[in-house]
């Protein structure tokens, strides 16, 4: 039978547990770790085979004009490359923009589905290195799909001996366009992902929300008298509702690019490039704001 003494009494037992007591690498660490982790799984790294067709196909399609346009200037000896480095992101906008639609998602909604988020927030990093991170990893990986036609391109003009100087102008005005595209698409994108941790909602509005604009803007230009035989340069305000159309006008005023015959695919005069750069700002900003005030609450 126990007595009162017995029940007070008790015995440690050294079960071999010890205390951590290696290098502590704190948030700075922690933050990057998550940044590599997010951009490997934009790309399927590190999971299913599955997961990595869509990036890769969508990369390999951006890609394979490229090199289609790059053997065709070298053996049919043109003067220069069929297409523009900024108006060839223009002309095939619609596979990064399914790419974001598809891996913005992947980033985000995911870690709300299965309620890991406050365990990221358990540890040295912050709510705002969370969000730092997703953003960092999504314009990365835009980047990656943006920019690897447009240097097969360049790579192309010195096979072919383009006037180096010319093509790197050139060049240059491709990649700030890209850069403007990663960076509107990514705070605009990963807001959305953020909303719901559903991912098949996500990539719907996603990619809702990019056509639909496309298609309003283009509608606005066109009652606006956009096709009229007199075009109305006013008319190309209507672009600024879309962010693809935002970036392509914007870009194609400030370095003269983006003559078409049949749409004035250029921002209305230096007022309405100054307007056009204060919206997608304004975008890029209030949504990475906005993703921070939707991190606050989780």
């Amino acid at each position: 039978m126990t007595t009162p003494a017995d029940a007070h009494s008790g015995v440690i037992h050294d079960i071999g547990y010890r205390p951590y007591t290696g290098p502590r690498l704190g948030r700075r660490y922690a933050t990057r770790s998550l940044y590599v982790q997010s951009l490997r799984a934009a790309f399927g790294l590190g999971r299913s085979g599955k997961s990595k067709v869509l990036p890769f196909l969508l990369l390999g399609g951006m890609a394979a004009p490229a090199l289609a346009m790059l053997a065709i200037a070298l053996f049919a000896h043109l003067d220069k490359m069929p297409m523009d480095y900024a108006g060839y992101l223009s002309s095939f906008a619609v596979l990064p923009q399914i790419f974001l639609a598809a891996q913005a998602p992947v980033l985000m909604s995911r870690d709300l589905r299965h309620h890991v988020v406050p365990l990221y927030f358990s540890r040295p990093a912050t709510r705002g290195d969370y969000v730092a991170a997703k953003f960092t990893a999504m314009f990365s990986a835009l980047m990656i799909v943006l920019a690897s036609p447009l240097l097969l391109l360049f790579i192309g003009a010195l096979l072919a001996k383009f006037p180096l100087g010319d093509n790197l102008l050139h060049l240059l005005y491709g990649l700030f366009a890209a850069v403007l595209y990663a960076l509107l698409y990514a705070s605009l994108g990963l807001l959305i992902a953020a909303a719901t941790p559903r991912r098949g909602f996500g990539v719907a509005a996603i990619m809702g929300t990019l056509m639909i604009t496309r298609a309003l803007a283009s509608i606005v230009y066109a009652l606006n008298g956009g096709f009229d035989p007199v075009r109305q340069e006013s008319a190309s305000w209507a672009f600024v509702v879309s962010p693809s159309t935002l970036v392509e006008t914007l870009v194609n005023q400030l370095f003269g690019l983006g003559d078409n015959g049949a749409v004035n695919l250029h921002a209305p005069g230096g007022a309405g490039a100054a307007v056009f750069a204060a919206v997608l700002v304004a975008l890029t900003a209030g949504g990475y704001a906005l993703m921070l005030r939707r991190y606050r609450n989780v």
